[in-house]
């Protein structure tokens, strides 16, 4: 890759750019996290999620990479450990607002840092921009004092599979959330 690339933390006004990014990623899964279905809402409700600081989908846990000042990519993740509070907090928000009992099923092991979502911009992919992002959520897990880095991917994602082989990723059990088949993938780091 020759372009040069700017990784960040990203912040509350990142959220219209980010969202769009993080819905590619997660297809079905923002419905269940938002319990919208129309997709206008379901990117509203994200939007507004982003820009708080106490779920999974916060501006705190999210990494965006610029090019040229702007957005061309973005990365979610937390610490298994973290998951547990994030996702209760989730739970309590999305069931004040639908009135019904509401779960999440766990992504990560509470031993693991777990890579929520990486996507990069359709324009810009297959630029060596993922593994950019693989590389530096390593780092982050190594200096937080985790030896294991694990992410899910579906199963039918063949070239992610790959890459995420390729880099040191090893299919370690099967996974599903909601109804989905993934591929619960870890790294000894």
């Amino acid at each position: 890759m020759t372009m040069n690339l700017h990784i960040r933390r990203a912040n509350p006004e990142d959220a219209v750019i980010a969202v769009p990014l993080i819905i590619d990623a997660i297809g079905e899964i923002a419905s269940q996290m938002t319990g919208e279905t129309d997709p206008i809402a379901v990117e509203q409700e994200l939007i507004g999620l982003f820009k708080h600081e106490d779920n999974r989908h916060s501006y705190l846990h999210t990494f965006v990479a610029e090019h040229q000042n702007a957005v061309i990519a973005v990365m979610v993740h937390y610490s298994g450990v973290d998951a547990l509070t994030l996702d209760n907090n989730l739970i309590t928000w999305l069931s004040k607002k639908g009135g019904k009992p509401v779960s999440i099923p766990p992504e990560a092991r509470q031993n693991e840092y777990y890579i929520d979502t990486i996507c990069v911009h359709q324009n810009y992919r297959r630029q060596g921009i993922g593994r950019l992002f693989l590389e530096f959520a390593e780092e982050v897990a190594r200096d937080v004092g985790y030896s294991k880095i694990a992410l899910n991917v579906e199963t039918e994602k063949e070239k992610a599979i790959r890459l995420y082989e390729l880099v040191g990723y090893q299919i370690a059990e099967p996974w599903e959330i909601y109804g989905g088949t993934f591929h619960h993938m870890v790294k000894e780091i």
